[in-house]
């Protein structure tokens, strides 16, 4: 049976490119980077040319990247140094926010008597940007503001550009879950004041278990992890090397026809509405996952009429891969807590399934993925 993946959005296939890459490190670069010798010389040497090259797609400088084992890991970094290492007292979130970023607040709050304040978010998932600046201007002491810039489950984008400008006019810092950002948008640090984002090289076709935060120069990094001198003191442990040379390599294939593939990939989205508007009646888009303009055109979140509670597993049975929303909730019976904020009652309780597309999917498969809804959804 042939398999159609339309889960990128949880992880993507990993690029041959990468894998070979990956590879010959394994085989031929296998030093400690910490060791003095020669072979640990040169696996020193590719991690930091990594770096660099990972910077440039950014433009940003080699030491503001630090590598991490995922944007978990990262987002658990930035956020524990904001409190613990540079003061703040203040945190703006939203409520639709990936776990890492919302238990690590919800810990940080508990821990250290954060005050915590949420952003409103419009019927249509965007963030309310009066009341972000309402909440900035109403606060005292030193304030992070934490917003992602793709939500993993709806695509809503966040205006990065907005965001910054209105933290940097109340000197507040910013941080960004950036997972589903990176790798699919382009980002330039010296045009955005953005203090701290992350990146997962597992959704933009690299391996899985390597990230990285970027953490704006000038701001100094305590590490979580005790232990050792690694990446300039801010993590102990001995670095990834192939994973990281992994992602380099992934960041540099996904640079490369950055437009030429968004472009084929918002056109496959839109195929997919299209049909599934003319095929079907009473199927609405949860948030703005529809717009062109506001969504990622990586994903697509459907809401049906009603519920169908084996769904996911009978799409499975055809060898159509899809989620209920974030991987990282496979497990919770709680449902998505993105819709549960976004929806009311009624329409949280109605079956939604999440769709992430990547330049790999072609329109043959969403044709069968329609022709399976028409024997489904009966």
């Amino acid at each position: 049976m042939k398999k159609i993946y339309l889960d990128n959005a949880a992880t993507t296939p990993i690029l041959p490119e990468v894998i070979n890459t990956v590879c010959e490190s394994m085989t031929q670069f296998y030093g400690n980077p910490s060791s003095s010798h020669e072979i640990g010389r040169k696996a020193k040497s590719l991690v930091e040319t990594a770096r660099k090259n990972i910077a440039k797609h950014l433009n940003a400088k080699a030491n503001e990247i630090y590598f991490t084992a995922g944007g978990s890991e990262a987002d658990n970094l930035i956020l524990r140094n904001a409190v613990v290492n540079l003061g703040i007292k203040t945190i703006i979130s939203s409520k639709i926010e990936h776990h890492a970023v919302l238990h690590t607040i919800e810990n940080l709050e508990k821990e250290f008597q954060v005050l915590v304040k949420w952003v409103d978010i419009k019927d249509n998932s965007e963030i309310d940007y009066v009341h972000l600046e309402a909440l900035l201007k109403s606060s005292k002491g030193k304030i992070l503001v934490s917003l992602m810039y793709v939500n993993n489950e709806i695509g809503t984008i966040l205006d990065l550009e907005k965001v910054s400008q209105l933290c940097f006019e109340n000197d507040a810092l910013f941080h960004s879950d950036s997972v589903q950002g990176v790798g699919h948008f382009a980002m330039n640090t010296q045009l955005l004041k953005v203090d701290f984002f992350v990146a997962s090289a597992h959704k933009f076709h690299g391996p899985k278990g390597v990230g990285f935060a970027y953490i704006k120069n000038g701001i100094k990094l305590q590490p979580m992890l005790i232990g050792g001198e690694q990446e300039r003191g801010g993590r102990a442990g001995t670095e990834n090397v192939h994973s990281i040379l992994g992602m380099e390599k992934a960041l540099e294939m996904a640079y490369l026809n950055l437009k030429e593939d968004a472009l084929y990939i918002q056109n496959l989205k839109n195929y997919f509405i299209e049909q599934l508007k003319e095929n079907f009646d009473n199927i609405t888009f949860n948030g703005c996952s529809d717009s062109e303009n506001l969504s990622s055109y990586i994903i697509l979140n459907v809401r049906f009429s009603k519920e169908y509670s084996m769904l996911l597993f009978n799409l499975d049975i055809k060898g159509i891969c899809a989620s209920g929303g974030s991987a990282c909730q496979s497990g919770s019976n709680k449902g998505s807590h993105v819709l549960n904020e976004i929806l009311n009652e009624t329409e949280s309780k109605k079956t939604s399934v999440r769709f992430s597309f990547s330049k790999f999917n072609t329109k043959n498969e969403i044709d069968l993925v329609i022709d399976a809804f028409k024997n489904l959804l009966n």
